[in-house]
């Protein structure tokens, strides 16, 4: 399988190369830009205590994330600003704004001022994600969905990267933690410099608001954004709260598990990386709307079948969890390429930035409803909430399907 575009012309090439030195690099960005979106829910029970936060209180950290990237996304995508703005000036500032906002967490006063910098984080983000999607559009076309699977594989890992730094050094301060994901997100700034449209671009556009309506209006779009949302209802809820989860699974486990929570968390989230690239390779062989729709009946099927494991054998509750790490983030990309060859091609920044608003906007629910249903039941069956996104999702990848549009999918796999 390969992700080069078709035709090998002088124009796709830059001073740094080709359409896959081009994603190597977006990818890198990602990557470290990234590490700032969990780099508060990875020391949570640390900055609760500093910051003398109530659980309620403590759930807000990560839910402020996602408002602000709501707020950010649907700001450039009804202004048409994605779309209007040169894409790598708009991804470097904005990963440059995401690394200020992380890093002053060191000094906040209270926790006023700890969620609004989280807020800010959020807003900063919404310019790094879609875009990066949009530029790798330009870059790629026959191979679309694996390269885009590679774009929001480095995402997942970029997520992942402070369970990681947690789990390294159990005990260390949760300074450090900041102030390494803050680095590496100026980092990712700094790569973003040398970044570049392909020849596949369109022409920027003029900022129009009318161009919403007609991104809005179009049933394909319609159907893709539906099987998006389902997938969103249940991934941030379960990457935000598995830490959680498998803390409370390892305290009535009748024997001590062989993986620590923050460890089993960085795997669970991690893996979704290899689950990204493949579902692009799925993708391009057998068609986005088939993988898709599979890969959300096998992780709905996962927030059900988890609970049975809960309390033993810890094999069967790891194994549970990484078949679900791997499916719940596979088909992600998936809907971003689908929207990118479904919208008009001056329109795909916005459309692209609305997708992922709403999206991220339901995030913001299911996370804030999960802990309460924890509160009310116990850890054990509270993620069975999340099941029907994904089966709501693969419905509306089904009837996506069927439709004469779906022929421009993934060039005839539909």
């Amino acid at each position: 399988m390969t992700i080069e575009s078709p035709d090998r012309s002088a124009a796709e090439r830059t001073a740094w190369g080709g359409p896959l030195a081009m994603l190597g690099l977006i990818g890198a960005a990602l990557i470290f830009s990234m590490t700032t979106w969990f780099s508060a829910t990875a020391i949570l029970p640390e900055l609760a205590q500093a910051f003398g936060l109530s659980a309620a209180g403590a759930s807000w950290l990560t839910n402020a994330v996602q408002i602000g990237f709501v707020v950010g996304a649907l700001s450039l995508s009804i202004s048409g600003l994605v779309d209007a703005l040169p894409t790598r000036a708009l991804m470097a500032t904005s990963a440059l704004l995401a690394a200020a906002s992380n890093v002053v967490i060191l000094w906040v006063p209270d926790a006023v001022w700890l969620l609004a910098a989280r807020f800010a984080t959020g807003i900063a983000l919404a310019g790094v994600y879609p875009p990066a999607l949009k530029l790798i559009a330009t870059w790629f076309v026959r191979g679309r969905g694996l390269a885009m699977g590679a774009a929001v594989g480095a995402l997942t890992l970029g997520s992942s990267a402070p369970y990681l730094l947690r789990t390294i050094g159990a005990h260390v301060d949760w300074h450090a933690v900041v102030a390494v994901s803050s680095g590496l997100a100026l980092l990712g700034a700094l790569i973003l410099v040398f970044a570049a449209d392909g020849p596949y671009a369109a022409s920027r556009p003029k900022p129009d608001l009318r161009r919403i309506g007609i991104v809005l209006r179009d049933p394909g779009l319609a159907l893709a954004n539906l099987g998006y949302f389902g997938h969103m209802w249940e991934l941030y809820a379960m990457w935000g709260w598995f830490l959680a989860y498998a803390s409370d699974a390892a305290r009535v486990a009748s024997q001590p598990p062989p993986l620590s929570a923050p460890l089993l968390t960085f795997l669970v989230i991690a893996v979704g990386a290899a689950g990204c690239l493949g579902g692009g390779i799925l993708a391009d062989r057998l068609g986005r709307t088939a993988t898709t729709a599979l890969m959300m009946a096998l992780s709905g099927s996962c927030a059900v079948a988890i609970g049975f494991a809960f309390d033993g054998p810890s094999w069967l509750f790891i194994a549970i969890a990484l078949v679900w790490g791997f499916s719940v983030i596979a088909d992600s990309a998936q809907f971003s390429a689908m929207v990118s060859e479904l919208a008009d091609a001056q329109s795909v920044g916005a459309a692209l930035a609305l997708q992922v608003a709403v999206g991220f906007a339901l995030t913001v629910v299911s996370i804030r409803v999960t802990p309460l249903l924890a509160g009310a039941i116990g850890w054990r069956w509270t993620f069975i909430m999340l099941a029907p996104g994904p089966f709501v999702g693969a419905a509306a990848m089904l009837a996506l399907r069927r439709l004469p549009r779906a022929e421009t999918i993934a060039n005839g796999r539909r």
